[in-house]
């Protein structure tokens, strides 16, 4: 049989380790100090850019995107290569998808502290960005199934099992949920509105953490631990059980994270109820990942790369537990919206990624360099530092989540909410906010340790570009399954028809879920008395998603007691039809807007704005003095207007063409109300006279952002009334 030498390309993985390493440092940062602006929430002070809204999105993508994703793309382009007797199929396409995904990172690292956000979760980058991720995806995907159709090994390892179908899932998942009209270019509408936008988004979020930092790394758990144990995978059966039904199920758990919101009661118990089975297939993988470890649990006492990986696989057998836990409507109502989602978020990306990452890359660079690890104690050291971190990072975060939910729904002998303050539940949680920061500060202190390892590691070795390997090719043998060949044995050597059953797979939950909502005319009751925003309005809500409020705050009112006490009337789903994008929310770390329009004054609002602490003691809101200062920007207010009605928002020519002047009128009477204050109207006119004397430009009021905020947050709830026992009706403030 003829043997055939090739070439490993190392010098692709070498490109995304380092990567990995840097954008981890990075994501982490920016992390740490979102940590500590719970703690000092004006330790960037007058700073529009780093202020924590904006910062949120910056940090979810650069760990899930950036440090995830890079590290995914290490392990996938080095196992593949080895499970495929193949050199990548293209050198070039490796270069686009490593050369272009750095450049969408470095183009969120801009964009986004600067305000341009769709809002939504783990999709916060603008349309030029959707674009450009699909476009290098596909690339990535090219470069895989190329690479798959030119091996020199017949069948197909569970391993590329699992990266076929998080090619496939995250392409199809990521063009629907990011369907939008541009009207800018960095600004865009989501084709979805209110309800259905939650549901598309949550279809794609769950299955974010799904198919992005689950499935890659299950496949390359597949690979690194029998190679790190030196031991077989234990059991191939459970593998391929693990595998289809883990795809099919996952697809339809989205719903889990609405619970109790305004979506139509099929859709939330559906995701529950696929929720629940999750557990299966989740813990057959997590079992099948330990057991390969049967035999060599004496290696983990000396050998670090093991232990990351048992702590990895044991970290995702935890999230997986407490997931379909949390889907329970019984607990949801407990959890959602409390530091409990923070916590378990954090328990599988610290554990299940960042420390399958860390064991991979122990594993990796010593054999890229074809060297020993430079020094293991100093990996020990930052397995032990890395595990008390997250300890210290979670742990505080279950309490507080614990604590949160006691106190909000917690109610005095009269029948009146016993904390109705929010801010009292938040001063409470203080001290595990310092617990976390002091866990994150440990969890990137060992990041260092890794890159320092990492180049020492590096320095004593050689690196070998190109890696001589060699194999006997493929004969070419009948498509057909033979008698004695098992179905799935069979399948595993036709990667085509492979990929087409995974993509019907995960196809049949999203149709069931997302199709009705498209399709039903009534999938929304309609309710007469909600109208679109002014224009006005659209333009405060703009500023509302792009200063990142919706991270802290939510628009959504569950049908409790404790909530419809605290925040009013609960949230009826006809209120959010002209949404676009909705915004309700999933953390409170201030309390729900949803009814917020009419209870305050104008004059509060700008005060809160400009110094929270004082209309709100106890507060950690940042202030947001740029608002009050930044001239409001209607120059694209038309165009916006006209993507609303082709959206299906009824606004009429007339309201496209006397945009400017609806704004101008009732941006005036907000600065008339605000006049009601003294102290304003004092400080405002010896700001305008000291700009006459000195011949500055002065903006007036009604001119500038906070207007257009306060117009948009003086809206919000007041579309709809309830009738009273008595048969009158309230207007809902």
């Amino acid at each position: 049989m003829e043997v055939q030498q090739f070439y490993y390309d190392n010098k692709i993985v070498r490109k995304f380790i380092v990567a990995t390493m840097f954008w981890g440092i990075v994501g982490m940062s920016v992390g740490l100090l979102l940590a500590f602006m719970f703690l000092f929430p004006n330790v960037t002070d007058g700073i529009s850019w780093l202020s924590f809204g904006r910062l949120r999105p910056l940090h979810t993508n650069a760990v899930i995107f950036a440090f995830v994703g890079n590290a995914i793309f290490a392990g996938v382009y080095y196992s593949s290569q080895r499970l495929l007797k193949a050199r990548m199929w293209k050198d070039w396409l490796s270069n686009l998808n490593f050369w272009g995904w750095q450049a969408i990172i470095v183009g969120a690292a801009i964009t986004l502290p600067l305000g341009y956000t769709s809002s939504k979760e783990y999709a916060e980058l603008e349309w030029p960005f959707d674009i450009a991720i699909a476009l290098i995806w596909v690339a990535f995907g090219a470069n895989l199934i190329g690479t798959i159709l030119k091996r020199r090994q017949r069948h197909l390892y569970v391993a590329i099992w699992f990266y076929l179908g998080t090619f496939v899932t995250v392409a199809v998942l990521h063009i629907v949920n990011s369907m939008a009209i541009p009207v800018g270019a960095l600004k865009s509408y989501s084709v979805y509105a209110g309800v259905q936008d939650a549901l598309v988004q949550w279809w794609y979020g769950h299955n974010a953490v799904a198919f992005f930092l689950t499935t890659p790394f299950l496949g390359l758990m597949y690979y690194f631990v029998p190679k790190a144990a030196n031991r077989p995978v234990y059991s191939y059966r459970l593998s391929i059980v693990h595998f289809w039904s883990l795809i099919f199920i996952y697809i339809w758990a989205g719903p889990h994270h609405l619970l109790y919101t305004s979506l139509p009661d099929w859709a939330q118990n559906l995701g529950v109820a696929f929720s629940i089975m999750l557990l299966a297939p989740s813990w057959g993988g997590m079992i099948n990942g330990l057991l390969t470890l049967r035999g060599a649990w004496d290696k983990v006492r000396v050998d670090p790369v093991l232990k990351f990986m048992v702590v990895a696989i044991t970290g995702y057998g935890m999230a997986t537990f407490e997931g379909p836990i949390l889907s329970l409507k019984n607990v949801n109502a407990i959890a959602h919206f409390s530091d409990w989602i923070i916590a378990h978020v954090h328990v599988g990306a610290l554990a299940w990624n960042g420390f399958l990452t860390f064991g991979m890359i122990y594993w990796m660079v010593p054999r890229l360099f074809k060297t020993s690890l430079w020094s293991i104690k100093l990996a020990n050291a930052h397995f032990w530092i890395g595990t008390l971190g997250i300890i210290l990072y979670a742990l505080p975060m279950y309490v507080a989540g614990f604590q949160q939910a006691l106190m909000w729904k917690e109610f005095n002998p009269d029948g009146t909410l016993k904390y109705g303050n929010f801010l009292e539940t938040l001063t409470e949680i203080i001290p595990m906010y310092w617990m976390r920061a002091i866990g994150g500060t440990m969890f990137i202190v060992g990041m260092f340790l890794l890159v320092y390892n990492m180049i020492m590691t590096a320095r004593q070795g050689s690196k070998v570009t190109d890696e001589l390997a060699e194999a006997t090719p493929l004969e070419k043998v009948t498509p057909k399954r033979t008698t004695k060949e098992g179905y799935h044995t069979w399948l595993e050597r036709r990667p085509v028809k492979l990929t087409i059953y995974a993509t019907i797979a995960i196809l049949i939950g999203g149709i069931v879920q997302i199709a009705p909502s498209l399709m039903v005319d009534d999938y929304i009751p309609v309710i007469s008395s909600v109208k679109p925003y002014s224009p006005l309005e659209l333009e405060g809500r703009d500023i509302y998603i792009a200063e990142g409020c919706v991270g802290c705050h939510s628009q959504m009112i569950r049908p409790f007691r404790s909530e419809v006490e605290r925040y009013g009337e609960y949230s009826k789903a006809g209120e959010f039809v002209y949404d676009h994008p909705f915004l309700w929310g999933s953390k409170r770390t201030g309390p729900d807007l949803m009814r917020i329009g009419g209870k305050y004054s104008d004059n509060w609002h700008l005060n809160h704005m400009y110094d929270p602490q004082s209309t709100s003691s106890g507060s950690i809101m940042p202030s947001y003095k740029w608002l009050i200062k930044n001239e409001l920007d209607k120059s694209n207010i038309e165009a916006k207007l006209n993507a609303m009605v082709a959206l299906g928002v009824p606004y009429t020519k007339q309201d496209i063409e006397t945009a400017q002047e609806s704004m101008l009128a009732q941006g005036t009477q907000i600065e008339k109300n605000l006049y009601n204050d003294p102290d304003f109207a004092k400080t405002y006119e010896a700001d305008k006279k000291y700009a006459k004397d000195n011949g500055l430009e002065f903006i007036e009021m009604r001119n500038r952002e906070i207007v257009a905020v306060i117009a948009y947050l003086q809206r919000l709830g007041i579309d709809i009334k309830v009738k009273n026992t008595d048969g009158t009706e309230t207007e809902l403030k």
